[in-house]
């Protein structure tokens, strides 16, 4: 699993380091939710932290740029990413954002 040089963390995750350590062992974290960059034609992608410990992200570890403590917030961080991309570029291409 691979996380982004600079991780969007939501404001009420206290400690993402231990987030991101119990997401790399597969711990339950019932209220942590990722966003991911999309392998398809879509930009981002806000998964349960329960759907990485399929077999399936074992083989395909998904990049995450973000992490958050609830839906909400993660929907959030997408909407200040997307933001943040339209004021640099003036284009909503995130991944262009992400990685120049």
């Amino acid at each position: 699993m691979k996380f982004y040089k600079n991780l969007y963390v939501g404001d009420t995750i206290k400690n993402p380091n231990k987030v991101k350590w119990k997401l790399r062992l597969g711990s339950v974290q019932p209220t942590i939710y990722v966003i991911v960059l999309s392998k398809g034609r879509d930009q981002l992608e806000i998964y349960h932290s329960g759907f990485l410990r399929q077999k399936y992200y074992g083989k395909h570890p998904p990049y995450i740029i973000g992490i958050s403590s609830g839906y909400e917030e993660a929907v959030d961080i997408v909407v200040k990413i997307v933001q943040e991309a339209l004021q640099a570029s003036g284009s909503p291409d995130i991944k262009k954002f992400l990685f120049p």
